[in-house]
């Protein structure tokens, strides 16, 4: 039986604690990450929250803020991860009456020796979070689904994209 070389994981010492890596050696270049999330819910709430109707406010322009703001402090929630110096952060909710429900997808940039895979995902929870925060007066049965890495550049591990 041949064994399967598993990826060491980074952030355990030998004895199995937890340690944030020394990324002081890994070369600056520019790194990107891109992640997804969903909010599904009736379709009566889609059409209050795409109409700005709903008592709390404007319901997508909180959730890009929100979304914004996690991004750059994502080193502040996740214990291991590095604080970052980001360039830029994108974050675009898009409804879908198919669902129904709303897609937010999030684009994080940075120059540096790690990467944004967190940062982009960590948007894109939080966004999804704050959709729900400001519409479950209207629709406590919204669930949040499918957050989820979709593709990061750069670094020495290169190019991942996630399969549709």
């Amino acid at each position: 039986m041949n064994a399967v070389a598993r990826p060491k994981l980074t952030h355990l010492g030998a004895r199995g604690e937890a340690h944030m890596v020394d990324v002081s050696a890994k070369a600056v270049t520019e790194r990107e990450a891109r992640a997804e999330g969903r909010v599904l819910m009736q379709a009566s709430t889609l059409d209050i929250v795409r109409k700005g109707d709903a008592k709390k406010g404007d319901v997508l322009g909180t959730a890009r803020i929100a979304g914004i703001m996690a991004a750059k402090r994502t080193h502040e929630l996740i214990p291991l991860c590095h604080p970052l110096a980001i360039s830029q952060v994108e974050v675009d909710i898009e409804p879908d009456a198919t669902l129904p429900g709303l897609v937010v997808k999030t684009r994080v940039k940075v120059a540096g020796s790690t990467g944004v895979e967190m940062e982009a995902l960590t948007a894109a929870a939080v966004a999804c979070l704050t959709i729900y925060d400001m519409a479950k007066a209207l629709d406590r049965g919204m669930r949040i689904e499918g957050i989820r890495l979709i593709e990061k550049r750069g670094g020495r591990s290169g190019h991942y994209r996630a399969e549709e």
